[in-house]
């Protein structure tokens, strides 16, 4: 049985191993996943709002890159917005799956850990749980969300459009 674990960073550890480890036996697997939102719209639009000469040529040639008021090259200490961002989205993924990897570990479970860049939470859960064939979505009931009562939680939207099951854990 394939289990994906599909976290925020929120999600009770203990909990979602016990029921995972168990749901997975001996010869399942554990996917955790979490999706780092990253507007990259709002990247452009803050370049043109900063008058970036660079945004409009960036956005025409698809090439992400600052540059100098002198000239069109980038300085030579800038790594690119690319760059930047792929270390932010690693950073945040190591840092919602640490406890839950580790956990996983100890338990002899066998996982991989999978974290991707996305613009919407609930598509994403919903594209990667399709993509790996999951057999059960364990995912939190309350996350770090600010509109959680507003908007409708991520929870309930991927509850109620996932392909397999889904167990939520308080």
């Amino acid at each position: 049985m394939h289990v994906m674990i599909a976290t925020d960073g929120s999600i009770d550890t203990d909990k979602v191993v016990g029921i995972a480890s168990r749901l997975a036996h001996d010869n399942g697997s554990v996917t955790v996943y979490t999706a780092v939102i990253v507007p990259r719209g709002m990247l452009n639009e803050m370049r043109a709002a900063s008058g970036d000469p660079a945004a409009e040529r960036a956005r025409e040639l698809s090439v992400e890159y600052r540059t100098t008021p002198a000239g069109d090259t980038p300085p030579s200490h800038w790594i690119g917005d690319d760059s930047i961002l792929d270390r932010y989205v690693r950073s945040k993924v190591k840092e919602r799956t640490a406890s839950l990897a580790s956990a996983l570990e100890a338990a002899g479970v066998n996982y991989e850990v999978v974290g991707e860049e996305g613009e919407n939470a609930a598509r994403s859960v919903l594209a990667a749980v399709a993509e790996r064939n999951v057999d059960v979505l364990c995912i939190g009931t309350h996350g770090l969300g600010r509109f959680e009562g507003l908007l409708g939680s991520l929870s309930t939207k991927v509850a109620r459009h996932a392909p397999c099951s889904v167990m939520l854990v308080r």
